[in-house]
């Protein structure tokens, strides 16, 4: 069972598709909660947050350290971060359990996954693109905070989580490394 956690702020139309997207997980028994790190949004994202029966976490702190006392608040095995927004692709659920399983077997290796960014030529050549995505992150592209991030708590909690700088979600992304990172065959991209 996984926590998603959601960076928001001023957020209240893009967290709405991203919510939406979750709840087949809830539903699949994979997801247990949702808790939205604002950065004190004055807009209706709070309501959003209520209306979908998210947990709501209020601070003025920076990125990171509001992704990181989000986590510590949780009591799952495995943690999602996403940004409002990122919509994971249907079939998330099965990739996430598939990758979930995989890491288990292997008595918690320390691995992580991302979403396969989607694109507009997803919908013509998949495989194309898929392996444009897959060059870019050999050839050094890395992953990227919009991909979204699922990693196992014990292997956030060993790396030290998120950091408090400026930009706490790339620099997580590269304290992990690209060899642990796995990429999901599911994408995840920005709501319509």
């Amino acid at each position: 069972m996984l926590s998603a956690i959601i960076a928001t702020h001023e957020s209240e139309r893009t967290l709405v598709p991203t919510l939406a997207a979750l709840v087949p997980g809830a539903t699949a028994g994979l997801l247990g909660e949702v808790i939205v790190a604002d950065a004190g949004s004055s807009d209706a994202t709070e309501e959003v947050a209520d209306i979908a029966g998210c947990r709501f976490v209020a601070s003025s702190a920076p990125l990171g350290a509001r992704l990181k006392a989000a986590a510590l608040t949780t009591r799952t095995p495995w943690l999602l971060f996403l940004r409002a927004g990122c919509v994971p692709e249907p079939g998330w659920i099965a990739a996430a359990d598939r990758f979930i399983a995989a890491i288990d077997q292997t008595d918690g290796a320390m691995r992580a996954a991302v979403f396969r960014p989607a694109s507009a030529s997803d919908l013509l050549h998949p495989r194309l693109s898929e392996l444009a995505t897959l060059l870019r992150v050999m050839v050094g592209g890395g992953a990227r905070p919009e991909q979204g991030l699922l990693i196992a708590r014990r292997f956030y909690d060993e790396i030290g989580g998120h950091g408090h700088g400026a930009d706490a979600e790339t620099a997580l992304l590269r304290k992990i490394g690209r060899r642990r990172i796995a990429m999901l065959p599911v994408g995840a991209g920005p709501g319509r």
